[in-house]
Order: structure tokens, then sequence, then C-alpha cells
């Protein structure tokens, strides 16, 4: 995504990389832009898992945006200075049973 010297821009970090997106984008397209598909793993298995349905509906685009886990990515706009980090599984501790 090339918006170097585009004062229109909203700076964030992903996993500690500074990044930058057009206002209103969502994250999942914010990361898209940069070449970033997959930021989340399963909870069995560690598979790679990124933006699938894109309405928020799959729960595949999880992240973690400030330090609050499971936001969907493709439904939350990025913000000025957010900070989104990868998240593993769902963001929870571990279930009972």
């Amino acid at each position: 995504m090339e918006v170097e010297g585009d004062a229109d821009v909203v700076r964030f970090a992903f996993d500690g990389r500074a990044l930058a997106a057009r206002p209103g984008q969502s994250i999942a397209g914010a990361l898209w832009g940069h070449g970033i598909v997959a930021w989340r793993t399963t909870r069995g298995g560690g598979r790679p898992r990124g933006a699938f349905c894109g309405m928020g509906v799959c729960f595949d685009c999880l992240v973690v945006v400030n330090g609050v886990p499971g936001q969907r990515a493709c439904l939350v706009r990025v913000s000025e200075g957010d900070a989104v980090t990868s998240q593993e599984g769902h963001g929870h501790g571990a279930l009972g049973g």
C-alpha cells in the first residue's frame, strides 16, 4: 500500500510494525494493503487465519486492538495510534472441562 508522504493517512502498529491506512479503512483492509493476509492461528492445530467472509460472521479475522482481544478485523475501522496484534485462537483462556 503506497501511502508515503500522503497527508491523508491513519498510522497504526501491527505486531510492533509501523503501518499506515486510509481513513475509514477496516483493519483487515489495511493489513491486506500491506500484503498481510494471515494474522491469527487456530486454537487447535495452529493453522493460519485472516479475513474470510469479510462481514463479521466467521470470526476468522480476530485480532487484539489496544489490548482488547476478539476484535473482528473486517468490521473494526483502524484508528490513529491503534496497537493491533495477532491473536492465537479465540483470545480467551483455556476452557474448563
